[in-house]
């Protein structure tokens, strides 16, 4: 029997960037800077407060926004370190890592044939739930000569004015840019003006080394269109744990969670005990975190200048998005530096337009193996260029 697929699933190609991880599993001598995930383990009291609730026998389903407790802990967390207002009882919702709480979002407001716009480049994962959602994907670009930040000529100049729905990433996954509140004004503007939905996707919030995060929900007008999300994947190093969150009005927050309550039911059990133990005792360990970042931030970007390759000033997550030397596609200089050197990176045209010529290089990684990929990647320029 051969199954009849959709034509939703079947318009979406595979994820860009597994293509590279399958090929560097072939070989045992590969440094990855390709993975989007902090090389450190989930803070102790985090850990502890997961075993401790399994001794317990605490492995029960929980409320289907959450456990009150943690989305008490959500708001205030939010409130004290970026200025976000919402209330526990309607206006969150626990989610199986940030992952399930976008895929909500394009469900529940993407009708099929809307328009969502999305700041390019920008995380894979948008662009297929628009498309599984039955929306139309309308790419922004961004560009390196405006720091890779959104802007209200961008948008005017893609034909966002008649979208629906807006997405951006900042923090950016993949180029590590911010969007100071002094730059997100003129979007907010925009968005105001052309009654746009607006999905800001925040997880790298706690990362961001030049200033303060700002959300745009926080600006005026905002809250009342917008939802934020955010997790513990990153700045709490739970990735495998799958715990995130949205934050948005009651209305929407609600219509999110009818269809939570039908899929997933409620966020994993466990996972939510660490996670309000994370927000409780571990501010410690995320300051170290973020530290220990910004140093191996510096350190790869000094590198790549010494190599000789231009790279973007990155202020925010765990990325820097170096430009390939002459005589290189992305993807042509991700596969050789692979094959020849045995180091994984990522093409930066699997983010988007806008990606064209860059690397996505993640330094969630160890100085030591930072250390042994730059060189290898300088051997590989000296060799070719």
């Amino acid at each position: 029997m051969t199954f009849e697929l959709s034509d939703r699933v079947q318009t979406v190609p595979p994820s860009g960037i597994r293509r590279f991880f399958e090929i560097a599993e072939e070989r045992d001598d590969v440094i990855s800077l390709g993975v989007g995930e902090p090389d450190f383990a989930t803070p102790w009291a985090a850990r502890d407060a997961a075993i401790t609730s399994l001794e317990q026998g605490k492995t029960s389903y929980t409320a289907n926004r959450g456990k009150r407790a943690l989305r008490e802990a959500i708001a205030d967390y939010v409130a004290d370190r970026f200025d976000l207002g919402y209330g526990a009882d309607e206006e969150i919702i626990v989610t199986a890592g940030a992952s399930e709480a976008v895929d909500l979002a394009f469900r529940a407001f993407v009708d099929p044939g809307d328009t969502v716009a999305i700041a390019q480049p920008a995380y894979i994962s948008y662009e297929p739930g628009v498309i599984f959602a039955g929306g139309d994907v309308l790419p922004v670009p961004t560009k390196e000569e405006d720091e890779f930040r959104l802007t209200a000529e961008a948008l005017e100049a893609a034909g966002a004015a008649d979208a629906d729905v807006l997405v951006l990433c900042y923090p950016n996954n993949p180029t590590g840019a911010i969007m100071p509140a002094e730059d997100l004004e003129p979007v907010a503007a925009f968005a105001r003006e052309h009654d746009l939905t607006v999905l800001s996707d925040e997880i790298y919030a706690e990362l961001t080394y030049d200033g303060e995060h700002t959300s745009i929900a926080t600006l005026p007008g905002m809250r009342e269109r917008t939802i934020v999300f955010n997790g513990f994947s990153k700045a709490h190093a739970m990735t495998g744990l799958r715990l995130g969150y949205a934050l948005g009005p009651a209305d929407a927050i609600g219509a999110m969670n009818k269809i939570h309550q039908y899929t997933m039911l409620s966020a994993p059990t466990t996972a939510q005990h660490a996670a309000l133990e994370a927000l409780d005792s571990c501010d410690d360990d995320v300051r170290e975190m973020v530290a220990q970042y910004d140093r191996r931030r510096q350190f790869v970007l000094s590198r790549f200048r010494e190599i000789g390759m231009d790279v973007f000033e990155a202020k925010g997550a765990f990325y820097c998005f170096p430009e390939v030397p002459e005589g290189f596609t992305a993807e042509e200089f991700a596969e050789a530096v692979l094959r020849e050197q045995g180091v994984a990176v990522v093409p930066g045209d699997v983010f988007g337009e806008g990606g064209a010529g860059h690397l996505r290089i993640s330094y969630a990684t160890g100085l030591e193996d930072l250390r042994r990929a730059l060189d290898r990647i300088e051997a590989f320029v000296e060799e070719h260029t």
